[in-house]
C-alpha cells in the first residue's frame, strides 16, 4: 500500500487522505497511518509545488554546478556534500558518476550572484578541485510537469 500511496502523492500531494482511501480502497485511518509513518520516517520528506518561473516576471536564476573533488578519508563524499547541501542557495546536491563528483543545483536573483557564489564559498571548500557551470536559460520539464504551452498541431492545407 505504501508504494501505491507514494506513486499517487508524487503526482498530486495536494489529494486528500480520504480520496486516496477511496483510491486505493483502504480505510482512511490505514492511509492516514501509512502516511504518517512515512513522514516520521523520512521517506515523505516535504510536499512541494511545482511553479512554472518562466510565467512570472520577477528575477530568479537557476545554475547547475559541476563540482569535481577530493573524498575526505574515512568520510568519503558525504562531509563535502553536507558542506555544499547547507548553503540557502543550494536547492540540490547528487553524487555523479563520469567526469563530476557532485551536481550542484542553486537559485539567485542575478548571474552576478551566482557568480560570486561559486567563486567565493562553493570553489574555496577544502576538496574542491575545480567547478563547471551551467545556467539554465529555460525549464521545460520539471518534476515530470511540462511547464511549456504544447503547440497546436495544424494539419497543412494541400492543394494540387
Amino acid at each position: 500500500m505504501k508504494e501505491k500511496i507514494l506513486a499517487i502523492i508524487e503526482k498530486n500531494s495536494k489529494i486528500s487522505i480520504e480520496d486516496l482511501a477511496v483510491l486505493l480502497g483502504e480505510s482512511v485511518d490505514q492511509v492516514a497511518n501509512a502516511v504518517m509513518e512515512m513522514e516520521k520516517d523520512k521517506v515523505i520528506c516535504g510536499y512541494h509545488t511545482i511553479i512554472n518561473w518562466n510565467k512570472i516576471t520577477s528575477e530568479k536564476v537557476n545554475a547547475l554546478i559541476e563540482v569535481k573533488v577530493t573524498p575526505q578519508r574515512q568520510l568519503g563524499f558525504d562531509k563535502l556534500a553536507e558542506r555544499i547541501y547547507n548553503y540557502p542557495e543550494v536547492t540540490a546536491v547528487y553524487l555523479m558518476s563520469g567526469g563530476f563528483d557532485f551536481a550542484v543545483f542553486i537559485e539567485g536573483k542575478t548571474l552576478q550572484e551566482i557568480a560570486e557564489f561559486v567563486t567565493s564559498r562553493l570553489s574555496t571548500i577544502e576538496g574542491v578541485l575545480s567547478t563547471a557551470t551551467h545556467f539554465v536559460l529555460k525549464t521545460y520539464k520539471e518534476h515530470g510537469t511540462v511547464l511549456v504551452e504544447e503547440p497546436t498541431r495544424e494539419r497543412q492545407l494541400i492543394t494540387a
